[in-house]
């Protein structure tokens, strides 16, 4: 039972990494955050079901059609929610995406429908036994998946031509732009970045909990306290965080049931938050006058 508890966690906790790598990569460069993120998981699954479940389309054709439709979302969002807003200096965008996430939320009720459907795979279907438990295959390869994709951003942003511009847009918007960086495009490219991201993390949980138009709401509160905790600017302390947050909650839920699940897992966030303010794994910022 520990070890089945300890691979969900971890698939969890991959899970809410992803989504606040998202808030993490946007946050960084513009200084804002899609709030409909938890919104853009949830488009990714509907997307994946009624591309490879529903019309039959190969997985091959699924995944990418379905990655690039949500990266068009996380473009749209960012020119049409934040740019007007945030280029003004208005903090209006906060409300713009919130409001965004449940417009797009109730127009996939009304499309999809409210009833939760099941993404059947071969990698949820079939498992293997790792220390007595029955483990699946996908609950395997989440975490593996999702450590992955922080170590490529890890790369990218360390060894990459793209990754010196995204230093450079964080370090000094305005010094970027007058060596000729095109900030505004960079800040689209991470929100559309954000969306894969997010979009990854719908298809990956979705065989195992189910695909519906309501599931992204609390992945994507729960991602969100996620890339508090764990210290917004900083990657590494979001995935950390990410896995820390998964693992208890399995446990929780284990030793104490699911309906004490989110009284821990926030109380403990709010406990770290309130003896540590910048995050577990964030820094304090110093800004010279």
């Amino acid at each position: 039972m520990i070890t089945a508890a300890l691979i969900s966690g971890l698939g969890l906790g991959s899970m809410y990494a992803l989504l606040a790598l998202g808030f993490h990569i946007t946050y960084v460069v513009s200084r804002t955050v899609n709030f409909a993120q938890g919104s853009a998981m949830m488009v990714g699954a509907v997307l994946g079901y009624s591309f490879h479940i529903t019309w039959g389309w190969p997985i091959w054709l699924a995944v990418p059609m379905t990655l690039t439709l949500c990266a068009v979302y996380g473009l749209a969002v960012e020119r049409f929610l934040v740019r007007p807003f945030s280029s003004r200096g208005s903090e209006a965008w906060l409300m713009a995406t919130v409001a965004a996430g449940i417009l797009v939320d109730n127009l996939a009720m009304f499309t999809f429908g409210k009833e939760p459907r099941q993404f059947t795979s071969e990698l949820a279907n079939t498992g293997v036994t790792l220390l007595g438990a029955n483990i699946s295959v996908l609950q395997m390869l989440i975490p593996v998946i999702g450590a992955a994709i922080a170590l490529a951003l890890l790369l990218v942003r360390r060894y990459t031509r793209l990754g010196k511009v995204l230093e450079a847009c964080v370090q000094n918007p305005q010094a970027a732009m007058l060596m000729g960086i095109r900030v505004n495009r960079v800040v689209a490219i991470a929100f559309a970045v954000s969306a894969v991201f997010a979009a990854i993390a719908g298809m990956l949980i979705a065989p195992l909990f189910n695909v519906s138009a309501e599931m992204g709401t609390l992945f994507g509160l729960k991602a969100f306290a996620v890339a508090i905790l764990g210290g917004i600017s900083s990657a590494s302390g979001v995935f950390l965080a990410g896995l820390l947050f998964g693992l208890v909650e399995a446990l929780v839920t284990i030793y104490f049931g699911s309906a004490f699940t989110q009284i821990f897992t926030f109380g403990l966030v709010i406990l770290a938050l309130a003896l540590r303010p910048n995050g577990l794994f964030g820094s304090k910022t110093l800004v010279k006058v």
